[in-house]
């Protein structure tokens, strides 16, 4: 009898030790999904994310949401796009686009205007405007939110301008002013209403003042 009981009691401690090496390593593969899960995405992994709405933005390897536009966010934004286009699509010198996801740099960002010189927008082979665009803007125009960071906006105006955007502006609604971003990395404040707003060289014949622009949240 005695016999039996040390043969049970030796099963019983290998059937012991046989769950605890389970238990550990479904312990250790657990811990590697849970790493591999949480790696940082790559660019070209947000890429082939659904687009949300509003627009998220991927920069510095972190995912980073636009705040909804508000009613003073989207009057000057759209206003703002189709002046441009009025003044510069008919001779064919460039083109405004409002909420277009550019992505170069590392980055891939969705500024609230952007426009293209003519010749650089980039096309299908059957002259067709493409969905992508991989090349930075030659003017990009971003309009404050309330309770949006102005540190973040500002950061990717600077992208923008360090891969050879020719111009930025920064249009605050409640402030009603205007930073201008030259591409030597100077800065400019616009605010009285009669001050005109410097324009890239190719869009000398689009002429807006403060005054113009902050006038068309009374219309």
């Amino acid at each position: 009898m005695l016999i039996d009981l040390v043969g049970l009691a030796s099963v019983a401690l290998d059937s012991w030790i046989y769950f605890q090496q389970i238990h550990t390593l479904t312990i250790h593969e657990h811990t590697a999904m849970v790493q591999i899960s949480t790696k940082p995405l790559t660019l070209d992994e947000f890429l082939k994310l659904p687009e949300t709405k509003p627009a998220s933005e991927f920069i510095d390897g972190q995912i980073i949401q636009k705040p909804m536009p508000q009613g003073k966010h989207s009057t000057v934004q759209l206003d703002l796009g189709a002046g441009v286009n009025l003044a510069l699509k008919p001779q064919r010198v460039a083109r405004a686009y409002t909420e277009l996801r550019c992505t170069f740099g590392g980055r891939s960002v969705v500024p609230d205007v952007t426009v293209f010189t003519w010749t650089r927008i980039p096309r299908d082979d059957d002259g067709k405007v493409s969905n992508t665009f991989l090349i930075p803007p030659d003017w990009t125009v971003e309009i404050l939110s309330p309770e949006q960071s102005q540190t973040k906006v500002i950061r990717n105006i600077l992208h923008c301008l360090a891969h050879g955007t020719q111009m930025g502006w920064l249009i605050d609604p409640e402030e009603e002013l205007v930073f201008v971003y030259f591409a030597d990395r100077t800065i400019a404040v616009f605010e009285e209403p009669s001050d005109r707003i410097p324009v890239p060289a190719f869009a000398e014949s689009f002429r807006l003042t403060v005054g113009e622009i902050f006038r068309w949240l009374e219309e």
